[in-house]
């Protein structure tokens, strides 16, 4: 059975891990993890790290957010002397990072946080005010058609961490759209929907948070 082929990376959740049906998330694909602001979706990633150094993968953090917090990804078991981590000043150079460490062969994991800090160069260099409508769809939509055949000959997990914004003078339907055009939906194997659904107290103090991911 051809499905069965599919090399898996732990999520660190074993019901997660169930309900995406291989046992984890697959090698060698594209990824989206999205939600709204601290719903978890670093904290899923970091596990997915964690899990994947224990195995004995290396893994690299695109830190376009320049918001990785180090001591929050020991605790989570995360070996920050082994992680290849990387603060670009650019969406181009983001994803050319990627690109390279994909096509390197050495890099087994590579999260990206977030597409919605990849900002491409025109706008960046632009003046404020300046239209820069579509660059960053465009910017994704020719990334993606040069790592989804790269990842898989490298059999490299590649995972996007997205926000949701609202899409505006929406009347019917979900307003909620993700950033960064639709090129990601159409690549990605498997997208997850995480929600921040409660608070994990001990006595007074809130130690952590309740999440729910849907497999989309």
């Amino acid at each position: 059975d051809r499905t069965m082929d599919v090399e898996t990376i732990s999520t660190g959740s074993l019901s997660l891990d169930i309900a995406l049906g291989a046992g984890g998330l697959p090698m060698g694909r594209i990824v989206e993890i999205y939600g709204p602001e601290s719903s978890g979706k670093t904290t899923l990633t970091l596990q997915v790290i964690a899990a994947a150094q224990r195995e004995g993968k290396t893994c690299a953090f695109i830190d376009a957010e320049h918001a990785l917090d180090p001591i929050y990804a020991k605790k989570l078991g995360v070996d920050i002397d082994n992680l290849l981590c990387s603060q670009p000043d650019t969406g181009e150079q983001a994803l050319e990072i990627c690109d390279a460490l994909t096509r390197s062969g050495a890099v087994d994991v590579i999260i990206v946080d977030s597409v919605a800090a990849l900002t491409p160069k025109a706008e960046i260099e632009g003046e404020i005010g300046d239209s820069h409508m579509g660059l960053a769809a465009r910017m994704m939509s020719q990334a993606m058609r040069k790592l989804a055949g790269n990842l898989k000959q490298a059999n490299t997990l590649l995972i996007f961490i997205n926000q949701i914004r609202m899409k505006i003078g929406v009347m019917f339907g979900n307003p909620e759209t993700t950033t960064g055009g639709n090129a990601l939906k159409f690549y990605a194997s498997v997208r997850l929907d995480i929600r921040r659904t409660g608070a994990i107290k001990e006595g007074e103090e809130v130690v952590g948070s309740e999440t729910r991911v849907k497999v989309v």
